[in-house]
């Protein structure tokens, strides 16, 4: 997944004068009060592992509590009583028996915003940020427990101790790394949910996997591929004008570069036509190769991909390259057309964005064993594309050998959703949620 920047979970306003008129209960360690204690409140206090639950009423209008809470556990589930760590989610109640939405983040989390998964199963919703992001970080880092397995084993205790409130359905999903998140769950534990809807999830067989590669150059029309490099390199003949430019921006922007901004500007040229085709840029909006720089320049800025290769970038991003490079697998470059204009950049790999001073060990057994299980064992599964999107590189290739669907969605791109469906994609996609969750779900 071409890194995904979460946005900041918006900052609850603390009402100072409710603290005075109305007597409150304050969740633990935390500075926001409960206000009015309620059933469900006093059951997530009593679960064990939680540690901290803060209410979020007026977050989401879709629910009727929510509350933000945190789960202590270890940091290598192997060794249970071990050393700990806090893991955030985030819950969004309606109904003790209705459906669970169980959202499966690859990064950090930012609340329940419901979607069009959530309206479909019309119930709760629980979504819960990936360890090793967001305000799931353990201290120190270690970076050896960030593993598929761990984060499974993350999910199954969380999903565990829920159960014992929510006797509903269960239905994970998640988008992009998310998507995988939820994938690699099901692997791992198969029986926790009743259904898995992953969105645009690759799944990656290779440390650098060269399908990636092969979509940029065969996707789309011969014009759209050609328009692409020729901007790239327009990019690159005229790096020594634009360098100028990219640096007075980054300096608004407060952006650093270890490696070097010539260095991180042609690694962001080399990254464009990822950018493009997961993200859905028009091949209207590229400038011509003999557009003038600051038409180059402004096109380059817009899409952005220079960000991932500042130092910023790179913190926010490492916990994800570091998976990447280690189990769930990236892509490389093809610099053939190129090669003669690249100034700083001599052998690219993202390899170096992955965290300083961590162990890189790449274990293709983890994706084999993914790839084996969801081909032959992983039922209730539907896989969503779009048919545009680079990481469609690598879907899911099914034999027919589960009890599961693939649909994949025309001209969409990174962002392919349900409500893009064509009717016949959605008669498939709703009659197999009916039967497996053996109810009538909510159509959109």
């Amino acid at each position: 997944m071409q890194r995904i920047i979460a946005r900041a979970l918006r900052p609850l306003p603390i009402l100072l004068l409710a603290l005075f008129l109305c007597p409150a209960v304050w969740s633990q360690t935390t500075n926001a009060p409960v206000e009015h204690e309620t059933e469900l409140y006093r059951k997530l206090k009593s679960l064990p592992g939680v540690v901290e639950v803060r209410d979020t009423r007026g977050d989401s209008q879709m629910f009727k509590e929510s509350y933000e809470v945190m789960f202590e556990q270890p940091l290598d589930h192997q060794h249970p009583n071990g050393e700990k760590f806090r893991q955030r989610f985030f819950l969004g109640h309606n109904d003790y028996t209705k459906p669970v939405l169980l959202g499966t983040e690859g990064y950090a989390a930012r609340g329940n915003s419901g979607g069009e998964l959530q309206r479909i199963l019309g119930g709760n919703q629980v979504t819960v940020e990936h360890r090793f992001f967001g305000r799931s970080v353990p201290s120190p880092v270690q970076w050896e427990y960030l593993t598929v397995k761990q984060s499974a084993d993350d999910l199954h205790a969380i999903v565990t101790a829920l159960k014992t409130i929510y006797t509903g359905k269960w239905v994970s999903s998640g988008t992009s790394k998310g998507g995988q998140t939820a994938l690699f769950f099901k692997c791992y534990y198969p029986e926790d949910v009743d259904a898995t809807v992953a969105y645009v999830a690759p799944v990656n067989l290779a440390q650098e996997d060269p399908r990636v590669t092969r979509f940029i150059e065969t996707t789309g029309d011969a014009e759209t591929r050609q328009k692409i490099e020729d901007f790239q390199i327009a990019l690159l003949k005229h790096e020594d004008e634009i360098l100028p430019l990219v640096k007075e921006r980054a300096e608004r922007r407060h952006w650093t570069f270890a490696m070097g901004l010539p260095a991180a500007y042609e690694y962001g040229v080399l990254e464009y036509p990822y950018a493009f085709w997961q993200y859905g840029t028009k091949p209207a909006d590229i400038p011509a190769a003999d557009a003038p720089v600051e038409k180059l320049v402004e096109h380059y800025n817009r899409v952005n991909t220079l960000y991932y290769y500042s130092d910023q970038g790179k913190k926010q991003f490492e916990p994800f390259l570091y998976q990447a490079f280690t189990e769930i697998g990236y892509y490389n470059y093809d610099i053939t057309d190129f090669k003669q204009y690249l100034k700083a950049v001599k052998n690219p790999s993202n390899l170096v964005i992955c965290p300083d001073g961590a162990k890189i060990v790449y274990h293709p057994e983890t994706m084999a064993f993914v790839y084996h299980f969801l081909q032959y064992e992983a039922n209730h599964v539907a896989y969503i594309y779009g048919e545009l999107d680079a990481w469609s590189s690598t879907q899911m290739q099914l034999l027919g050998r589960t009890d599961a669907i693939k649909i994949v969605v025309a001209d969409a791109h990174h962002g392919a959703r349900i409500g893009a469906f064509s009717r016949e994609q959605k008669e498939l996609f709703y009659s197999n949620m009916d039967r497996w969750l053996g109810m009538k779900v909510n159509r959109q």
